[in-house]
């Protein structure tokens, strides 16, 4: 095998065509093979599908970007798995190219052609295209935004500041880690003279990204900020009269662990490299405050490991600038994500395996249609009763898979502020009067009767559910 990269092997001016062949076939690959995937809908895929069917301006926990995305492509396709996710392996595709755009820009034609290949096959790439996500529909605004903040640097121009402030703005539509940007570029303007983008052009920016932004903030304050409420209940920590009580070393150090399995191993020890390196600190200025700022969040209470993905769109144009000086580790690179990149979607299609007599790998995806469609069976065998149930991620699939069924589909009315988007818009009505049938795990305090429920295998194989007829009343007493 030649030790020559990727981008070595094709001439420089032919680099767009090579790239987009190399994006357009991954992303290809991906749709086809996602045809065949048996998974079900995660509750957030169905929750965002839900709320794709009413058009708004934001929603409980998330901006609403994604919601629109979903909207749109069932719309076009049909109410399907399929359709809630096929748009997310585009979207990545989209963010690859245009990260190739920016690395053409800073280091030339053939770095932007390992960009290309190394964004499309980073592991969190791979999961984010078979599943729902608004790491995913914030990637390609993200990557843009950063495009047009490098040109602006360089160039000086309005226009420019206001495309970067408008790309923004959509990233910030699809999530709100999109302000890690602004960290970016405020510590790039501090540090780096290079990206200093002058007053005007930073107000330009900032004027473009509130207009977009705008219509999200404004229903947030209408909505007594229910999504700034979320996100304080998943950084627990701001709540409690001690902060500093529930320090974990060992939570942050699984979430930077985490890492390697997010962007692969290679890849996430070059970006390491690349924080200390002066030519690649016009990147990791925007690569750095994600990392740092959630592995505190781990430190202080607990971190997922995509939450910090925004770190990897300028991160890994960093970690292969560093990378191409070792051609044989680019290629070992590139193979070892393109070869996760190729397991994931293949494993969508026998959920049901096994490693060393563990549970099936994707139990995670499994059982929620059947549970569904057995709930709503015996709804209907009972008169068509209106089924109330006390967890989300029930009530989540039973949305998508009964959206035809006729059968309505409530939370238990909160006591105190809604804690998810089912109690906030679908909570059980008060003037609901006589039987229901109830999916918990306990009985309800009031006369009942109980049915067999089959939890099945899958996601529900250990949640102890079970189904009662009672009353409706028995959630409305104070």
């Amino acid at each position: 095998m030649s030790d020559a990269t990727p981008s070595e092997a094709n001439p420089s001016d032919n680099w767009r065509k090579t790239a987009l062949m190399v994006v357009a076939s991954v992303t290809l690959l991906r749709l086809v093979l996602l045809a065949f995937n048996r998974t079900d809908l995660f509750v957030d895929e169905s929750q965002y599908w839900l709320w794709g069917q009413s058009f708004d301006f934001g929603y409980y926990s998330k901006p609403p970007l994604i919601a629109w995305v979903i909207g749109l492509s069932t719309w076009i396709g049909g109410d399907t798995a399929y359709f809630v996710r096929a748009p997310f392996a585009l979207f990545h595709g989209a963010a690859a190219l245009i990260l190739a755009a920016l690395a053409n820009r800073l280091a030339g034609p053939r770095v932007a052609l390992v960009v290309a290949a190394t964004y499309v096959t980073l592991p969190m790439v791979a999961v984010g295209s078979l599943l729902a996500s608004t790491d995913t529909i914030m990637a390609p605004f993200f990557a843009a935004a950063l495009y047009f903040h490098t040109r602006l640097a360089a160039e000086r121009r309005s226009d420019l500041a206001v495309a970067a402030g408008v790309c923004l703005g959509f990233a910030f539509l699809a999530k709100y880690a999109a302000l890690y940007f602004l960290i970016g570029v405020g510590a790039g303007a501090m540090l780096l003279p290079a990206l200093r983008i002058g007053w005007r052009n930073a107000l330009l920016m900032l004027l473009a990204f509130a207009a977009v932004a705008a219509p999200n903030l404004i229903w947030n304050a209408a909505h007594g900020f229910s999504t700034v409420a979320h996100t304080a209940d998943n950084i627990s920590w701001v709540r409690q009269d001690s902060p500093l009580a529930s320090l974990s070393v060992t939570e942050m150090a699984s979430f930077l662990l985490a890492q390697f399995g997010v962007a692969g191993p290679l890849v996430f020890t070059a970006l390491l490299v690349a924080f200390f390196r002066r030519e690649t600190a016009q990147l990791t200025v925007f690569a750095l405050p994600p990392l740092l700022i959630v592995s505190a969040q781990a430190l202080l209470d607990k971190a997922y490991a995509n939450w910090a993905a925004s770190a990897y769109f300028a991160g890994t144009i960093a970690a292969v600038l560093v990378l191409r000086r070792y051609p044989r580790l680019v290629w070992t690179s590139l193979a070892l994500n393109g070869a996760v990149s190729l397991i994931l979607p293949l494993l969508t299609l026998f959920p049901a395996t096994t490693v060393a007599g563990s549970d099936p790998l994707l139990d995670r995806w499994t059982g929620q249609a059947a549970m569904s469609r057995q709930i709503i069976d015996m709804a209907i065998d009972n008169d068509g009763l209106p089924v109330v149930a006390e967890r989300r991620d029930v009530l989540a699939d039973l949305f998508f898979t009964g959206a035809t069924s006729n059968v309505q589909f409530y939370a238990v009315p909160p006591r105190g502020r809604p804690m998810n988007h089912y109690e906030q818009t679908h909570p059980l009505p008060p003037d609901l009067t006589g039987k229901v049938l109830y999916i918990a795990a306990k009985p309800p305090a009031c006369a009942h009767e109980r049915l067999e429920l089959d939890a099945g295998t899958g996601a529900y194989a250990r949640a102890g559910l079970r189904a009662f007829v009672t009353d409706a009343a028995c959630f409305h007493a104070s």
